[in-house]
C-alpha cells in the first residue's frame, strides 16, 4: 500500500462498481463472449482485460468497428445488456473488505453513491441482488453523461447530484481510466487495482491511495481511516 496524503472527514465517496465494488468481469466477460460468439468472433479472457475500465457503450463501439458488425451500438447494447443482466442478478459476488468499507462508511452517515460505466439497469440490479442498494443515496452510469472513463463526465454529475463539491468526493477506482478520470474531475482517489500486475502503470500515479496488490492487499479500516481521517 502507497499514499500521499491524507483525506479529509467531511467527504463523500462515489464508488465504481465493476471490479471495484463487486467482481462483475466474469459476468460482462461472458456477456461479450456470447454476444460475439453469435456473429462468429471469438473472444478470449486476455482480449477482454484490455477493456477493464472502459464503458461498456465504448467497448462495444470498438467492437462494431474492429469486427465489422453490422447491428449499431444501441442495439449491440441492448443485447449485451439482456445477457449480462440474467447473469448479474444470480451470481455477482461484493468482495467481502469492500462490503466491510461500505457498510463502516454507511454507519458513520458518510453519503455514498455510484458511478460507473454500466448501464442503469445493470447497476441497479447489481445493487440489489447483492444487498447494498439502501447503502447508496444514488448511482449514475455513464450511458447518462457526453464521455465514459477516462473523461470525468460520470462522477462530476454524481458530486452534482449529491450536491457535494468535486473536491469534496473521494472515488473508489480498479482501473487506470479510472483513476484519470477521478483526477480529471479534481477528486481524491484509492485506487485497488483490479489487475494488480497493472499497479505500476502511468495512470495509477495519481491515486492518492494506492493498494498495489489490489483487493487481496485492500483492508477495509484503513480505507476508513483514511478517507474519514480517523486514527485508531
Amino acid at each position: 500500500m502507497s499514499t500521499t496524503r491524507t483525506a479529509p472527514a467531511d467527504t463523500a465517496v462515489l464508488f465504481d462498481l465493476d471490479g471495484t465494488l463487486v467482481d462483475s468481469e466474469p459476468n460482462y466477460y461472458e456477456a461479450g463472449r456470447r454476444l460475439l460468439a453469435a456473429r462468429g468472433v471469438t473472444l478470449t479472457w486476455e482480449q477482454h482485460e484490455r477493456y477493464v475500465g472502459i464503458s461498456t457503450r465504448e467497448t462495444l463501439a470498438d467492437w462494431r468497428e474492429r469486427y465489422g458488425l453490422r447491428e449499431e451500438v444501441a442495439d449491440l447494447l441492448t443485447e449485451q445488456n439482456r445477457i449480462y443482466l440474467g447473469l448479474a442478478r444470480t451470481s455477482t459476488e461484493v468482495y467481502p473488505r469492500m462490503r466491510e468499507l461500505v457498510e463502516l462508511l454507511h454507519g458513520a452517515g458518510v453519503p455514498l453513491a455510484v458511478a460507473s460505466g454500466s448501464s442503469r439497469e445493470a447497476i441497479g440490479a447489481v445493487l440489489t441482488g447483492t444487498g447494498l442498494a439502501g447503502h447508496f443515496a444514488l448511482y449514475v452510469s455513464a450511458d447518462e453523461v457526453a464521455h465514459g472513463k477516462p473523461a470525468p463526465d460520470v462522477f462530476l454529475e454524481t458530486a452534482r447530484r449529491l450536491g457535494t463539491a468535486p473536491a469534496d468526493c473521494v472515488v473508489l477506482e480498479d482501473s487506470g481510466p479510472g483513476v484519470e478520470a477521478a483526477h480529471a474531475a479534481g477528486m481524491r482517489c484509492v485506487a485497488v487495482p483490479y489487475l494488480a500486475d497493472r499497479s505500476g502503470e502511468a495512470e495509477f500515479a495519481a491515486a492518492d491511495l494506492l493498494f498495489r496488490g489490489g483487493q487481496a492487499e485492500f483492508g477495509a479500516a484503513a480505507a476508513y481511516r483514511w478517507i474519514t481521517g480517523r486514527q485508531g
